[in-house]
């Protein structure tokens, strides 16, 4: 039986560059270069009987793109993400702040 963490190491070691930017693509000359934020993680084990298991999962959330007209490179955000991500910081960042000066006012 192959060593499970092995084989999912292997595998995972191509996940770098090439999972936070996707293929380019040419579209009517324009180019688009897709990037995201990747994570993943694995695990896996054994008992003393020789019984074993392993599992794994990833996320990638899709920042924007760049994009290339003609000698004009750009990175266009995709702004639902930037809202998502915000909005809770904004609050956190707001609760924690009052709280801040909640205590330096007593």
């Amino acid at each position: 039986m192959p060593n499970i963490a092995l084989e999912l190491g292997k595998q995972s070691a191509s996940f770098g560059v090439k999972s936070a930017y996707g293929e380019q693509q040419d579209i009517d000359g324009i180019r688009i270069v897709p990037v995201a934020i990747t994570w993943s993680g694995f695990g896996g084990g054994s008992d003393e009987v020789g019984n074993g298991g392993g599992g794994g999962g990833g996320y990638a959330i899709p920042l924007g793109a760049y994009i290339r007209r003609g000698g004009d490179l750009r990175f266009e955000p995709n702004i639902v993400v930037f809202l998502t991500v915000a909005i809770p910081f904004v609050w956190v960042a707001g609760r924690a702040l009052s709280r801040v000066i909640r205590v330096l006012k007593k």
